[in-house]
């Protein structure tokens, strides 16, 4: 088998429009948390962060030997020079005598290390001047701490650096009324920004690493076999269920029929095109075929494919034969609300006679009738029943009465029970329903039926919808975790079978 032509296990990639799709999905969820980010950001700001005051003291500093040399004021060099002292004024600023001078003289209570890291000191903008910061929680300590500086600081230059002079471009420095941190605003924004950021991340890994099939296009871009027809959600509360919120039709019993003239217009119309499709599959052969039904999966809808197919054949004035070969999960019966017993386990056990077997189903309120053959009762050995030449003749005795035999297998990613018989059929077609199985499930079902040589005639993407749904549940079925046939027959008669 050639690896381009099926999906890898391994195989993770990067769809852009699907994480789009995911996120857009999900604006509202983007929307709520990018708020509540801002609002616990804003609220913690305003809580627990303490408010910075800043006071600033301005220097103008010059070289006063170049100045007085000059007889047209001051020059280029000067300038430069003035410059290049502003470096030395900081370190002279920030040493533990001048530091302990402005503390005695603002008569505050501080450690000059604890000034030191108090205090901001830079030249502005690369020019002659220099600019010195005090921040604290207290304003008034602040602006007592910048007066005290604009008073010591030229007094310790000019006693340390001969020639020079660093004069004060505010005589005094006024409280600040405002605080200069934190900006509510900013940090409102940053919230905001850091919570979209995170939980746009989240759904972008989440659709990175999670292999559900979701649309079609995901089955075209990791399947060879083509889609042959999309059949919406019918139990997906809309326009045509008259606002009752239903359960999903594979979550368990349920009494509303979704087959025959019961199904939505567009639900209809999916059938007749896979019809159709099936049809040109077959084109130029008149003699009876032997198309099965498959998935993944328990619970993806192959079960109703296989009725809809068979009545969608049926309405051709077709002979068709449905067959419910699903012998550990029979639900056939329970759908056409039909007699389970005696069955095609009875047949094939020798227990009963095929002509016993035959019921004959019509729709109310329509001439297309379909014959049904149910599973019968649950045998021990489904799989060599199947498998057995009981079964291969059987088929071969349809073949000469029927038009189509439609066969409802049971899901291939919970047993192999569908193997067994596949190989005796024309055509296997694989119901995938969306939101619900996965990229491996279904590339280990096609793997399986290629290995038995199996034609396998495209895919029926099931509960088709236009937007992402939620998340599937990859893990929770078959082989891939605990399913009903692991559950309903143990571990050890699944290895026997």
């Amino acid at each position: 088998m050639n690896e381009n032509n099926t999906i890898r296990n391994d195989e993770i990639s990067i769809d852009v429009k699907r994480i789009f799709h995911a996120a857009w999905s999900r604006k509202w969820l983007i929307l709520t948390v990018s708020v509540l980010c801002a609002m616990i950001v804003w609220m913690v700001t305003f809580f627990f962060v303490t408010p910075k005051y800043e006071a600033s003291a301005m220097f103008y500093v010059n070289n006063m030997n170049q100045t007085n040399s000059s007889q047209n004021g001051l020059s280029s060099s000067d300038i430069a020079a003035s410059k290049n002292l502003v470096e030395s004024y900081i370190i002279i600023l920030r040493t533990k005598e001048s530091l302990t001078s402005v503390i005695e003289y603002a008569g505050i209570d501080l450690h000059y290390e604890t000034l030191s890291d108090m205090i901001t000191a830079e030249a502005v903008d690369e020019t002659e001047i220099l600019n010195v910061i005090v921040t604290s929680d207290d304003p008034e300590e602040a602006a007592k701490l910048a007066n005290a500086i604009i008073a010591v600081l030229p007094g310790r230059i000019t006693s340390i650096i001969e020639g020079t002079s660093a004069k004060s471009i505010d005589n005094m420095v006024g409280v600040p009324k405002e605080p200069s941190s934190p900006s509510y605003l900013m940090n409102t924004i940053i919230g905001f920004i850091a919570g979209f950021v995170l939980v746009v991340a989240i759904v972008a890994l989440r659709e990175v690493f999670d292999v559900t099939i979701r649309t079609e296009e995901d089955i075209a871009q990791f399947c060879r076999y083509p889609v042959l027809s999309s059949v919406p959600d019918m139990y997906a509360v809309g326009k045509g269920d008259h606002g009752r919120k239903r359960k999903t039709a594979f979550a368990g019993a349920i009494e509303t029929k979704v087959f025959g003239s019961d199904i939505s217009f567009a639900a209809s119309e999916a059938y007749k095109l896979l019809r159709t499709k099936l049809q040109f599959s077959f084109a130029g052969e008149n003699n009876c075929r032997v198309i099965c039904v498959s998935s993944s999966l328990s619970g993806e809808g192959k079960s109703l494919s296989s009725i809809n197919l068979a009545y969608t054949l049926a309405q051709m004035n077709k002979k068709v034969m449905l067959i419910d070969c699903d012998m550990r999960r029979p639900t056939i019966a329970e759908k056409l609300k039909i007699q389970r017993k005696p069955g095609l386990s009875d047949y094939l056990s020798g227990q009963s006679a095929l002509t016993g077997l035959i019921q004959h189903y019509s729709i109310k309120g329509s001439e297309n009738v379909f014959s049904v053959i149910t599973a019968g009762q649950n045998p021990p050995n489904p799989i060599e029943l199947l498998g057995s030449e009981r079964m291969a003749n059987m088929l071969q005795k349809m073949r000469q009465v029927y038009d189509y035999v439609i066969l409802d297998l049971p899901p291939v990613g919970e047993v192999s029970d569908a193997m067994a018989v596949a190989k005796e059929t024309d055509g296997v077609l694989l119901v995938v329903r969306n939101n619900y199985c996965s990229r491996m499930a279904l590339n280990d079902t096609v793997q399986q039926f290629e290995f038995i040589g199996a034609k396998i005639l495209g895919i029926v993407c099931n509960c088709a919808t236009e937007s992402v749904g939620q998340y599937g549940k990859y893990g929770k079925y078959g082989k891939y975790g605990k399913g009903y046939y692991n559950r309903y027959y143990g571990r050890e008669r699944s290895a026997e079978t």
